[in-house]
């Protein structure tokens, strides 16, 4: 299976997934750190992908989304965007909205 295929059975086979670095516990950046603080805040269930564990995902995920920063957060199967697009969408509560959707999936 290529990395594309894997990237997109990851986001397809699960409600809400954040490719990070780092992990939730031990973010590696301020703005994975953010991103795990604003879906722990939304009491989200979500699978964290760590980027600095596997450098094909961590080039692949940026080609899949066209978006070339990390982290990135999918929402059943869809692409959200980045900690500064989660932060906006949170504060206005759009984000909460998106993930009450993807518990009832």
């Amino acid at each position: 299976m290529d990395t594309q295929e894997i990237i997109r059975n990851q986001v397809t086979s699960n409600a809400v997934v954040l490719y990070m670095k780092g992990s939730p516990k031990f973010p590696q950046c301020g703005f994975s750190n953010l991103a795990t603080q604003i879906l722990n805040a939304c009491n989200a269930e979500y699978v964290a992908v760590d980027v600095l564990a596997d450098q094909s995902i961590r080039e692949g995920i940026k080609v899949y989304a066209n978006w070339p920063t990390i982290p990135q957060l999918y929402i059943n199967g869809e692409f959200v965007g980045g900690s500064d697009i989660m932060r906006a969408m949170y504060e206005s509560g759009e984000l909460q909205t998106m993930l009450a959707s993807a518990k009832s999936v």
